[in-house]
Parts: C-alpha cells; structure tokens; sequence
C-alpha cells in the first residue's frame, strides 16, 4: 500500500463516522470447533467476509481469503485433512484489531501506523468483544468521502461552497429539474469591512458564523445556502416560484438587520440580496451554465440594490442591472471608440462657497450616451475602466478636457476652479503628477485653477504611494480634496500626513442634516476637527434649503447639491450659476 500521512482538516461542521457506524457483524464461532462446518458456511453464503473466533485469548478473525488460502493445498492442511482440522488451527495470528469509538480519521492513521495493506480486514471491538469487521478498503474509501465533504465545504462556516453549488446546480439540470423553476439569490452583508477594521478579523469571523447560521435557518432544508468567500453568501432554490424566491430573500434582508452579539460588541450592519429566477435565462448566452447566468444576474442585482442604497433586495429586470454581463462588455468594446472620438462630454457641478456667497468652482463630472448603449452612468463607466484596464486613457481625457474648459472660460471673464475625480487606479501608478502638470502647462491655465477629488478608502489604504504623487501637485499650486469623506476606512488624524486641503462629506451623511440631530453632530464635529487641522469642507448633496441653512449654522465652507445647481455642460452652467446666486 502507497506510504502516505492522513490528513483531514479540522471541520467541526463535518461529522467523521466512526468504525462502528461502518461495520459489519459476523457470525461467532469457538476456536475449537472443527473447521468443516465453517468452511460449509463460506460456501453457503457468497457475501460473508469472515468470522469472529472466540476463544481463551483475545477475539480472532478467519477471513475467507485466509480459509481459501491455507485449504488450497499450496499451503496449510489441503482439503484432505479438513476433516482433522479445527478453526484455531489456521487462525491468522495479527489481525489488526480497532476499537468501535474510533473515528474514521483515527482509524485510518492507526491503520498506516501498523502498515495495514488495502485487502486486510479489521476486528472491530467493543470494550474487548467482537462487534463485526470492516475492510481496510472501505475505510479508506469513507475517508476519502470526508474528505470529498471538506472540499465541498466553506472551511470557516461550514456552508457549502461555490463548487458544491456548481455540482448542485448541475445535478438538478441532469435530474429533469425545470430551470425555468430555479433561482439564486446573491447576498452581500453591508458595512462588513467596518467590522473587520474597528473590531478585528476575530470579531469578522463570528459575525460571519453567525449569519451563516441565520442564513441556514432561513431557507427551505431542500435548498441550498452557501458562502461564496469573503461577505458574500448565494441560496440556490428549485421548485420554485418568483414570489417565494423574493419572500426568501426578504426574509434575509429582514435576519441581517438583527444585532449580532460579538462578546463585548453589540454590530448591527444589513444584507443587500439580489434575486435571479430561472425565467431570467433568456437574456444569457448558451455558453453559460443555468447557474453561472443566475449568479451572474443575482450578482448584477444585489449591485444595482445596493447603489439604491442597500438594506434591500433586487431583480435583474429592474433598470441598469438587467443584461449587465453583456452590458459590461459591451462598454469595454466601446470605450475605446468613444474615448479617440471624442464621443464623451464634461457637465460641470457648480460649488457655491458659503462665506462669500459666489460659486468659485465646479466639478467635472464624465457623460457618455452611446447609440447602442444609451446613457451610461459614471459609476458604471468608472468600474469597467477600472476592471479593464481603460481607466488611464479615460482619466487622461477627462484631465485634458477639463483643463481647456477651465481655459475658456477664464478667456470669458470666469475664474472657475475644475475639480476632477481621480481613480485609486490613477493615484496608485507612477507618472500621475506629471501627467497633470504636463495637461494644466498644456492648457496655459494657473495650477490653482484645477483640483484633483481622490476617494478616502483607496487614499488611505494606498498611503505610501499617493503620497508621493499628491505632495507633488500641493507644491506644484494643485490643490487636493478627500471625496466621500464618512463612507471609506480613514481618520481625521490620518489626514496630517496626507497633503489634503479639502474634505467633502458624503452625501449620505448630509442627507438627513436637518433631521436627525446624530447626524448634525457628527458634521459639526468633523467640521471642527477639520478647520483644526487646516482643512475646508465641502458638503455634497445639498438638496433642500433647510440642509444648506443648518450647514451654515455649523460653520461649513463650500456646499454642492441640486438646490445649487444640477451638473450642466460647459455652455448651460453660467446662466445656472446666475440663477443660484439670485436665489441663495
């Protein structure tokens, strides 16, 4: 037998039977008895393995290989001298003995450690008695099952795991199952990052058994709930309907709003579940498995329910999630097409600054409408450049674009600073402070006139790097703003060592500014800390005229939003920015 080690991972969630589970009782016979009557019950009955021989000593097995082998008359007595013979007499002397309690795992070690061979057969015991016998072979066979359960399984919660929903999928398909009559849901748990920042990867992993287990309770036991990696779970459901597979996913959304108790932390965080049902399949190609295009679709959905602002569930029939495979693709074909041919347009945000009452800047914000594609969101242009690898030849056209306008309307009396958004992507590779000094000398327009917006998150988890970058263009007269400032990973005493001038709070911690007095506090307090440092902030969203009165109140710099003023192209924006100052 090949010389290897056993080793079985240390599932809790996998049950590894024991030798008694897998054993097979055997008739008793006495050690004295002559050795005719037993060879005549071998021969009787095709299917008997051996006998357990009972005798003074310790419990014997005759194995009917043995039987046949010493009765053969190569070896042993012959068959002419059975009738002198007795069970004892022909005894093997080591056969391997195991107690019934031991797991599969154990057993099979022990079996290696006394170099058992794949054709011997086991004694199993019970506190010295014979109990009945098992094949090496079969317990090798059962730990390779075990170890087949492993693979298939999720090795922190115990869920099946993506290639066990595969398998499930398939074998569906293969049973006559109605993929018509499929779904997948597709969960993502929201603000789970936090988690893992703040409390530790300790405090992540409960959080994720916990909901594992709520998951687990929540689906019907015929269907299947997995974990796909990180904070993303799946549900597979057959025989089912749209409306049962929309009340499943409302009843996750509804068991992730609970608290989850991690010790000394009380974490209440959400779940965002896109739904994809077998009626969906049409709008995939044949390509695809009837689970891959439902994943596929369930993933696009729970990506457009989370944009909506999350805590929900979502379908992939509803806008800019339904065909969003092909879609994505699509984009990426013609990026590239839209970039060299000048098919793209700016509409330009205006700020308005509170101390001064005038707008002294703008945001440039990329447009693109496509024949084929129709409008395409920024979020959802940004992201296939970002995965495709487009993002430089994109964020060079918009830096190009940005700065001649900034150009022409200084020519035409404004003074505009041109805020833009640059990718993590952009801020991570080498060469970006150059390209922007190189566009701003291009356009012959003051270095004070153009703003670059980086994202929290990716700034700070890229220090290092954008650091090097930023402090360039800060020396250069480039002013640098924070964006979304509230919804990444950062602190304000990260930002000494970053050469920031700008914080913008995110619109999701304005939005409720004039109703919730949390929220106001937690704006007056980064407000504070802010213009401790040095830093001037800019509240995005500003919607409602009691938003923009509280702002003022608390001491806020700059504000933007609809009630200011609607991104415009270059020609529309001034008389919208005459009209703000009329009205503010």
């Amino acid at each position: 037998m090949t010389d290897y080690a056993l080793v079985v991972p240390d599932m809790t969630t996998i049950r590894v039977p024991t030798l008694r589970e897998i054993s097979t009782r055997v008739p008793e016979v006495s050690a004295s008895d002559p050795l005719r009557p037993v060879e005549r019950a071998f021969r009787d009955d095709p299917h008997l393995r051996a006998v357990a021989v009972i005798g003074p000593g310790d419990t014997a097995l005759l194995t009917r290989l043995r039987l046949e082998t010493m009765l053969s008359g190569r070896l042993g007595f012959g068959r002419a001298l059975l009738s002198r013979a007795r069970v004892c007499d022909i005894l093997e002397e080591d056969a391997l003995r195991l107690h019934a309690e031991l797991s599969l795992r154990d057993a099979a070690a022990e079996i290696l450690a006394r170099g058992g061979a794949e054709e011997d057969v086991l004694v199993v015991e019970d506190d010295g008695s014979p109990l009945g016998i098992v094949a090496v072979s079969v317990v090798f066979r059962e730990v390779g099952t075990v170890f087949r359960e492993v693979a298939l399984r999720d090795p922190l919660t115990g869920l099946p795991n993506r290639r066990m929903l595969d398998e499930r999928g398939a074998d569906l398909v293969a049973a006559g199952v109605d993929p018509e009559r499929m779904a997948v849901l597709y969960i993502d748990l929201d603000g789970f990052k936090q988690v893992n920042d703040t409390l530790g990867h300790k405090a992540g992993d409960e959080l994720l058994l916990s909901f594992a287990a709520r998951l687990a309770r929540a689906v019907r036991p015929a269907d299947l709930a997995g974990r796909l990696g990180g904070d993303e779970f799946a549900v597979l459901l057959h025989d089912t309907s749209e409306a049962e597979a929309s009340a499943v996913a409302d009843r996750i959304v509804q068991l992730a709003l609970e608290p989850f108790d991690l010790g000394e932390h009380h974490v209440q965080l959400s779940a965002t579940v896109g739904i994809a049902v077998g009626t969906d399949l049409a709008a995939f190609t044949a390509s695809l498995t009837p689970l891959d295009a439902l994943l596929q679709q369930a993933d696009a959905a729970m990506l457009y329910a989370k944009r909506s602002g999350k805590a929900r569930t979502g379908r992939p029939s509803e806008p800019a999630a339904s065909g969003a495979s092909e879609r994505r693709a699509l984009i990426r074909q013609r990026l590239p097409e839209a970039i060299s041919g000048d098919l793209l347009r700016l509409h330009y945000q205006p700020k308005l600054d509170l101390r001064t009452g005038t707008i002294t800047s703008v945001e440039a914000l990329v447009r693109w409408t496509d024949p084929e594609l129709g409008a395409v969101p920024a979020g959802e242009l940004v992201e296939v450049a970002e995965h495709t690898g487009q993002i430089r030849s994109l964020g060079d056209w918009v830096l190009r674009t940005a700065c001649a306008q900034a150009r022409a309307w200084l020519d035409a009396g404004h003074a505009w600073s041109v805020a833009i958004n640059i990718s993590p992507l952009q801020l991570a590779a080498p060469g970006l402070s150059a390209a922007v000094l190189a566009a701003i000398d291009a356009a012959g327009i003051p270095t004070r006139l153009l703003q670059v917006e980086v994202t929290e998150s990716r700034a700070v988890l890229d220090e290092g790097l954008a650091n090097a970058e930023l402090r360039e263009l800060e020396a250069a007269g480039v002013t640098v703003h924070l964006d979304d400032f509230g919804t990444g990973y950062s602190s304000l005493a990260m930002l000494r060592r970053l050469p920031v001038s700008t914080l913008k709070i995110d619109q999701s911690i304005v939005e409720r500014i004039d109703s919730d007095q949390a929220d106001a506090e937690l704006i007056a307090g980064v407000i504070n800390a802010a213009h401790i440092l040095g830093l001037s902030v800019i509240a995005e969203g500003v919607e409602r005229r009691t938003q923009l009165e509280r702002l003022r109140t608390l001491d806020c710099d700059i504000v933007q939003g609809y009630l200011i003023g609607r991104p415009e192209s270059a020609a529309d924006v001034v008389p919208l920015i005459g009209g703000a100052l009329a009205t503010l």
